[in-house]
């Protein structure tokens, strides 16, 4: 692995009402708009590799949704999944002026998912990687997300995580998101390593990170309309789901699900990834997000 990865890419503040958020661009050119939501304890730059694969063909904005990575704390507290669909709705309509191809990993895909079913006319595909979307049955990792969703729980946890090394923090969570840290670039650790220092000496980082936490854990058990799958059955921007065989966060089995529910989905299950494909083969994801793109841009180019 001796090929250096690309450079994240230039990112800016945005102002969206009270709430700035940071987010990072590829150069303007291609005619599509793609807009990338990461995960929990994720930022933008978990998708630099898969925009840089898919920058020939729209142009990406990848969002560091409120309190993670370099966007401020939320300027009213707020970290829930209906927050950051507010979030990420107000920045598609600044980016674009057109329905965008819209990613979502993890956390992301479920504020996607919400993205898609409330704001039809935002959406023009939908592609999601590992989507958080509730399970019965959660795996070990999920179980650890609502452990630190209990009062005062969440935050001693984040507090005692926070005085362990960075690096050894690191390989705990990477471990889980990776089928194989073999193919984690040594650049790539080192700006993670780097990133996670930074963020360790930010006042609000623990008590985003653990909002987040809430507010992922306060879907799972949401029912009614507002329940995610339900509003899933209501998606109708052709969709892309994306599970890693062995994802160890989210069952993979959930792409079963997904096919019965998103009404034109695509399915598609890697036997070597985990649960951030996007950024363990960026390649493979992209391949599939290219057809995808240029399926729904040519039926919009000619409608429009």
């Amino acid at each position: 692995m001796s090929t250096e990865p690309i450079p994240s890419w230039p990112g800016r503040l945005i102002s969206l009402g009270e709430q700035r958020v940071h987010v990072r661009s590829t150069p303007p050119g291609p005619r599509e708009t793609a807009v990338y939501v990461h995960g929990l304890a994720g930022s933008a730059t978990n998708w630099t590799d898969l925009m840089g694969e898919l920058s020939d063909v729209v142009a990406g904005h990848a969002i560091d949704l409120p309190g993670a990575g370099y966007s401020p704390e939320a300027s009213d507290g707020d970290y829930s999944i209906d927050a950051y669909v507010r979030a990420v709705s107000a920045l598609v309509e600044r980016v674009a002026d057109a329905p965008v191809h819209l990613f979502g990993n993890s956390m992301g895909g479920a504020v996607s998912v919400r993205v898609a079913a409330t704001r039809p006319d935002l959406v023009r595909s939908l592609t999601l990687v590992s989507p958080a979307l509730p399970d019965l049955f959660p795996r070990y990792g999920p179980a650890r997300v609502a452990l630190s969703a209990v009062p005062r729980l969440g935050e001693w946890a984040a507090t005692q995580l926070s005085a362990l090394p960075a690096e050894r923090r690191l390989n705990v969570t990477l471990g889980m998101c990776y089928a194989d840290l073999g193919r984690l670039h040594p650049e790539r650790l080192r700006e993670a390593t780097e990133e996670l220092r930074r963020r360790d000496g930010l006042p609000y980082a623990a008590t985003a990170l653990v909002g987040s936490a809430r507010g992922l854990v306060a879907e799972y058990f949401r029912r009614g309309e507002e329940n995610l799958w339900r509003q899933a059955a209501k998606v109708t921007a052709p969709t892309l789901v994306i599970h890693g065989r062995h994802d160890r966060l989210v069952n993979p089995r959930m792409a079963a699900r997904a096919g019965r529910t998103f009404p034109r989905v695509r399915l598609l299950l890697l036997p070597d990834a985990g649960h951030v494909a996007q950024m363990e083969m960026p390649e493979r994801v992209a391949r599939e997000a290219r057809r995808l793109i240029g399926e729904t841009a040519s039926v919009s180019i000619g409608n429009d």
